[in-house]
């Protein structure tokens, strides 16, 4: 038996809670592994207060994210005692995820912990900070340098946003960091922006084209936001989006793209082959500074799990939740 956070659904309704389950419900893989640690990611949130429609196979062990050790293997690359990384895959959409203490893998999907990171500081990452990654390579490839200009973050007190902020800040961009929590600009500063911004000044309706300001964006919230920052960005800019925080519609207009040369650079997390997450993750161990990750993360127990959500979907989350299973 083993103890997991299960999403139920039935004719009575919605139960998010935790439970004993028998280890021969888990899905088939060939790698089994013993969680130690997981972290509560936005979708996370979203499936367990049931505010999305993220769960497409019930019941679900929630979880997107997860690191710890092998047990059992089949797989040629995972052996008995291996330190994994585990991030999205299906994982609490459509397989039973890792707020759980074990897991039924697949040894393709895993990554290596790297050896400067224990994992609860993988998880302090988790799929918040190594998405914020693949938003930085984006921009990377396409050509976006320290000295080009302003580089824009939005939801900045969020997971992916502090963690993006960290990394462009110490790869010597200037970080214009968007937050509608002014009281947090002094942990925003510290984590390297320049200028702290209220979101209000992206969130609303705006014009077309508007004044040209941001050499590039990593934006997680989507909508009118996402829009607005695409009419600011400069001639040739690129923006990298990831999320939908404020919602999943675009209402804008082609006009930064044929007028300004801008790139909409999609960042996905979720089915990333193999080596571009090796190579983020590989990064993310190069360039994290441990002090600064430690002070946006929180620690929480598998019991706190569904409080932790809400609060977190509610925009009173700052940083990263941790959760420590074992």
């Amino acid at each position: 038996m083993f103890k997991a956070l299960l999403l139920e659904k039935s004719d009575a309704g919605f139960n998010a809670s935790i439970q004993l389950l028998d280890e021969a419900r888990l899905p088939a893989g060939d790698v089994l592994a013993a969680v130690s640690h997981s972290t509560l990611n936005y979708k996370d949130g979203l499936a367990i207060t049931q505010r999305g429609p993220v769960v497409r196979s019930w019941p679900m062990v929630a979880g997107i994210d997860g690191a710890g050790t092998v047990l059992e293997s089949s797989h040629p690359q995972w052996k008995p005692g291996d330190r994994f990384i585990h991030n999205g895959w299906g994982l609490g959409e459509t397989r039973w995820g890792c707020l759980a203490e074990r897991a039924g893998l697949k040894g393709d999907w895993l990554v290596r912990l790297p050896k400067a990171f224990t994992p609860r500081q993988a998880m302090a990452l988790g799929t918040a900070g190594y998405t914020a990654m693949l938003c930085v390579l984006a921009l990377e490839r396409h050509g976006v340098k320290p000295g080009d200009g302003e580089v824009l973050v939005t939801g900045a007190t969020g997971g992916v946003g502090s963690v993006a902020t960290m990394l462009l800040a110490k790869a010597g961009h200037t970080v214009t960091a968007a937050t509608g929590k002014a009281a947090e600009a002094d942990y925003l500063k510290k984590l390297g922006a320049t200028t702290v911004i209220d979101r209000a000044e992206l969130s609303a309706p705006g014009k077309p084209l508007q004044k040209e300001r941001w050499a590039g964006v990593v934006d997680a919230v989507g909508s009118h936001t996402l829009t607005n920052a695409l009419a600011q960005t400069r001639y040739d800019g690129v923006v990298a989006a990831c999320g939908l925080a404020q919602g999943a519609d675009l209402p804008g207009t082609v006009m930064p793209f044929i007028l300004r040369g801008v790139t909409l650079a999609g960042v996905d997390s979720v089915v990333v082959p193999l080596a571009l997450r090796e190579q983020a993750w590989d990064r993310l161990a190069r360039d994290i500074d441990l002090s600064l990750l430690e002070s946006m993360v929180e620690d929480i127990t598998l019991d706190d799990c569904v409080d932790r959500a809400a609060n977190l979907i509610d925009g009173k989350v700052r940083g990263r939740l941790v959760v420590n299973i074992a």
